[in-house]
């Protein structure tokens, strides 16, 4: 038995995106299904399509050139939107870019909906969801701070938020329950 490249493709267990200069080039059916979409609504489409906010994608764009690794990877778990319910979701995506030194050039990206073991219980703003992530990543505020170009005091701020949000006594205790909600 043989298996065709595009079989394999169409038919991986994972969320496949080909793209270039931020916009998808091809993707296979898990994609469609994870964002409820047709072909048509994503095929030369911008990423932007599947974020909460037009804010999110840029910021989320300039933190995969600054974080892309030596040989052009880059992963995290962010929160995407559905295009049909519009519903959020947490997602894990995971890429590498063809060409490190122009990492939105091509790209080859994976897309793993994490909702069944991590749902979004609270309502939480753009900022809220990008230092979530990054604080289940393990990074400290100076680091995310970094990260977003934003001070570390500022990032304590928005921990506290995601805190009460969460009824959350300590950044463990939160890391805990954004992972198990």
């Amino acid at each position: 038995m043989s298996i065709d490249h595009r079989t394999a493709f169409e038919m991986a267990p994972i969320g496949l995106v080909i793209s270039a200069q931020r916009l998808i080039v091809d993707c296979n059916r898990q994609v469609l299904a994870m964002f409820g979409a047709q072909r048509e609504q994503l095929i030369g489409q911008s990423f932007e399509v599947m974020y909460p906010s037009p804010a999110e994608f840029e910021r989320t764009g300039a933190r995969i050139v600054a974080a892309l690794d030596a040989q052009g990877y880059y992963a995290d778990d962010r929160v995407m939107r559905r295009l049909g319910s519009g519903e959020h979701f947490w997602c894990h995506v995971a890429g590498r870019a063809l060409d490190p030194g122009d990492p939105h050039a091509e790209g080859i990206w994976s897309f793993e909906d994490l909702s069944a073991r991590r749902q979004l219980t609270a309502d939480l703003t753009p900022r809220e969801r990008e230092i979530a992530a990054l604080l289940i990543e393990g990074l400290t505020s100076k680091l995310i701070g970094r990260r977003l170009a934003i001070s570390p005091r500022t990032v304590d701020v928005y921990r506290a938020r995601l805190m009460k949000k969460y009824a959350a006594g300590s950044t463990p205790e939160l890391i805990h329950r954004l992972l198990r909600t």
